[in-house]
C-alpha cells in the first residue's frame, strides 16, 4: 500500500502500522512523536494502529541543540 510518510509517498505492506511506517524514518526510541491524517497516535497505540492506502503519517523526532 502506499502512503506518504513526512510527504514522502512509502510502499509498505497491506498489514503495516504505525510502528512500521516510524521505523521507516527513525530507529530512534524517544522523542518521537506520530500523527496519521492529522491526528496524533499515542505511543502505546503504535503497534495496533493499522495503516490505511493514502494514509497521510507525520512522523517527528526531538532534536536537542542549542
Amino acid at each position: 500500500m502506499n502512503v506518504l510518510i513526512n510527504g514522502v509517498p512509502h510502499d509498505l505492506p497491506a498489514d503495516a502500522t504505525v510502528r512500521r511506517a516510524v521505523q521507516e524514518l527513525t530507529s530512534a526510541v524517544a522523542g518521537v512523536a506520530v500523527a496519521v491524517n492529522d491526528e496524533v497516535v499515542r505511543r502505546g497505540a503504535w503497534d495496533s494502529t493499522p495503516l490505511s492506502e493514502h494514509d497521510r503519517v507525520e512522523v517527528l523526532t526531538a532534536v536537542q541543540g542549542g
